[in-house]
Parts: structure tokens; C-alpha cells; sequence
């Protein structure tokens, strides 16, 4: 019975095909270790294939398709989730516009703001400026306050033109913005209406 048993379980052993180092095919009842990673196949007694062990390369290559399919699905999902958002806030391509002007007006006022107090910290440096020259001309020492206040004034001009700048390139953003989200809103509409 015990000759039997053995006999039996040397029946059933698996017998494995890889290709080693040099490029031979090679054949055994284990697979080595060291080619687990490059892939083998798993035969029957009859030498067709069983179950096939991918490599290493293949493994990361799976990995990476499913995680691009992952990334796809995900992209896939949140603009479904934008477009819900859209065609529930919006009704017509006009409240669109009206939410667009509402933006823009928000940075319109920022920038005229800076503007106007660009003009009264320009007069002001202005001032300064030619207090500093007319000491210098003297030859007389400039006061160390008047420096500093010459010095944030001119700091103060340069966050005010920055402000400027980056509410300009804001404005730019918002229209862009807008204008894909009236294109998005025209297609979904025409598919829900068509």
C-alpha cells in the first residue's frame, strides 16, 4: 500500500520547462529558485502545458496596465462626477456666463484696486526720491528712517504690480475655465436633448 502511495504521488508530480542562463530549455520536477522570477511552465505527464508562471517582466508589465486601467476608471469617474456637478448647477449656457462675469468681476476690482493704490505709492516714492537726491546733492547724510521708508514703498510697489499680474493671468484662467465648461455643458445638453 505505502509502494502504492509513492508511486502514485511520483505520478502526480509536476514537471516543470524553463530556460536557464545560457538559453537551454531545461526540465525537472522543481523549479529552481533563481528562475521563479523569469517564468516557467507547469507540464502534464503528457508535456502540454499546465499553468504557465509569468516572469518578472510580465508581472510588472500586468501591474502597470491595470494600474493605467485603474487611472483611466478614475479619470473616467470624476469627470462623470464634473459633469453631474455641471448640469445640476447650470440650466442654460447663460447662467454659465453670468457665473463667469461674477469671477471676473472679483479679480476686475483687485486689479483696479492695486491700480489706484499704485498711483498714490508711486506719487509717495516720487516724493521720497527727490528728498534722498536733494540730500545727496548736498552732500548732507540721508536718515536711515527716510531709507526705510524709500525701501517699503518700493517693496510695497513691487507686491502691487505682482497682485496686478496675478490676477490678470487669473482672469485668463477663469475665461478659459468657463469657456470649457459652456463647450462640456453644449455636448452633454445636445446628448440629453438628442
Amino acid at each position: 500500500m505505502g509502494l502504492l502511495l509513492a508511486c502514485m504521488s511520483l505520478a502526480e508530480a509536476a514537471m516543470y520547462r524553463w530556460v536557464d542562463s545560457n538559453g537551454r530549455v531545461q526540465y525537472g520536477d522543481t523549479l529552481p529558485a533563481t528562475y521563479q522570477k523569469s517564468g516557467a511552465a507547469e507540464l502534464s505527464k503528457q508535456g502540454q502545458v499546465i499553468k504557465r508562471t509569468a516572469s518578472e517582466a510580465e508581472r510588472a508589465a500586468e501591474a502597470a496596465a491595470k494600474a493605467e486601467q485603474l487611472k483611466q476608471k478614475q479619470a473616467a469617474d470624476e469627470q462623470a462626477r464634473l459633469d453631474r456637478a455641471l448640469t445640476s448647477t447650470y440650466t442654460t449656457e447663460a447662467e454659465i456666463d453670468l457665473a463667469r462675469d461674477r469671477a471676473l468681476a472679483h479679480h476686475d476690482l483687485a486689479i483696479k484696486s492695486a491700480e489706484t493704490r499704485v498711483k498714490v505709492v508711486s506719487a509717495n516714492f516720487k516724493e521720497l526720491k527727490m528728498r534722498t537726491d536733494a540730500l545727496a546733492r548736498s552732500k548732507k547724510p540721508i536718515p536711515p528712517n527716510l531709507l526705510m521708508q524709500l525701501n517699503q514703498v518700493q517693496n510695497e510697489r513691487k507686491e502691487l504690480y505682482r497682485t496686478i499680474v496675478k490676477n490678470k493671468e487669473a482672469m485668463v484662467q477663469v475665461r478659459e475655465k468657463y469657456e470649457a465648461d459652456k463647450q462640456r455643458f453644449r455636448l452633454l445638453t445636445a446628448k440629453t436633448s438628442g
